[in-house]
């Protein structure tokens, strides 16, 4: 199995990338700030319009380490990854497949999806039983479960997103008697994206745009196209099958959010509201996002298909792995990662 190496983030927006034989090199105006051998980068995200130099380009090209560029607010801007592993009958295999997709790959990912919201939902009322005393957090999971039987009545994949759409209204109409602690600065009214208007959703956004890119390189690393998916819509520039897989993981951003709220591991200090109402992350406060991300990345979770412990930041490659299998016809269905 893959091993789990580290990941780099660069998020001093004054800081850019070189080489240096077989080291990546971090430098500002000052000069050389450290170094760090290729042999323990898994992948590279750079927060900052600096970027790097074409001879690291290059280099993490030949050696298969993805770099993604993502602007300082969060916003995803382009990846650079080496030449395709695989071959082009698996592509043409994907192609053929996804051009009239089976309907159940849409309907295993909604059901999933609203599954693991309802899994993230009950941990917290049974942690804590108070958060529900007018009763709207156990209808808000009644509401959800009975969702799932009307994902495989629906044949339609338009009617499954707007099923889709309706349970995320629903979900996140709740989210706000999630957060227990730090009240006052942080709560969540509804979903916004582009941009985040308040707290919570600046730190939802930031989150889903590293697992989103974790997710297409993953995807790339096994020789499909990240770009081709089955029930996102396709459009330029937009990892559509990465955003499909990502749909199944997205529970497990918003209990990282809820955690690092209601343990105070991150404060109103962390964010910078900007003129236009957007509200972002402050340097600081993507630092503590950034290192708890890492912790989670390296905690260990039992795969429901393979029965095995895996670190959890090895999970977009197994998922990839076994979405390879399917397509290939090694594997009757694609199994979904199934929260339990």
């Amino acid at each position: 199995m893959r091993k789990l190496l580290n990941s780099l983030y660069i998020i001093d927006e004054t800081i850019w990338l070189t080489l240096d034989g077989e080291n990546i090199v971090c430098k500002d105006n000052d000069g050389e700030k450290f170094r760090l051998p290729f042999v323990n980068i898994e992948e590279i995200f750079c927060f900052s319009y600096l970027g790097c130099s074409p001879a690291l380009m290059g280099k993490c090209a030949d050696l298969g380490i993805a770099l993604n560029f993502i602007s300082p607010q969060g916003e995803f801007l382009a990846r650079v990854q080496g030449k395709r592993k695989g071959n082009i009958f698996l592509r043409k295999a994907q192609f053929e497949q996804f051009a009239d997709p089976p309907v159940f790959l849409a309907q295993n990912t909604v059901a999933t999806k609203i599954h693991n919201t309802v899994f993230l939902i009950k941990r917290s009322l049974r942690d804590y039983p108070k958060i529900d005393e007018n009763d709207e957090i156990t209808q808000c999971i009644k509401y959800l479960q009975g969702e799932i039987d009307k994902v495989y009545q629906t044949k339609d994949i338009d009617s499954l997103r707007g099923i889709e759409g309706n349970c995320a209204k629903e979900y996140f109409s709740i989210f706000d008697k999630l957060i227990l602690t730090q009240k006052e600065d942080f709560y969540l009214i509804k979903r916004t994206k582009r941009p985040p208007l308040d707290k919570v959703n600046a730190m939802l956004s930031y989150l889903y745009t590293i697992m989103t890119s974790t997710y297409a390189s993953a995807l790339e690393s096994v020789g499909l196209d990240s770009c081709y998916g089955f029930y996102h819509v396709l459009r330029s520039g937009r990892s559509s099958l990465a955003c499909d897989l990502v749909e199944e993981a997205r529970a497990i951003i918003e209990r990282m959010v809820l955690t690092l709220i209601n343990l105070k591991q991150i404060n109103a200090r962390d964010f910078d509201v900007q003129e236009s109402g957007a509200v972002l992350l402050t340097k600081d406060g993507k630092k503590k996002v950034l290192a708890a991300w890492q912790e989670k990345r390296r905690s260990t979770i039992l795969h429901p298909f393979l029965k095995e412990k895996i670190p959890f930041g090895l999970l977009p490659y197994v998922q990839s792995s076994l979405l390879v299998k399917y397509i290939r016809g090694e594997i009757k269905e694609y199994p979904c990662f199934l929260q339990k």
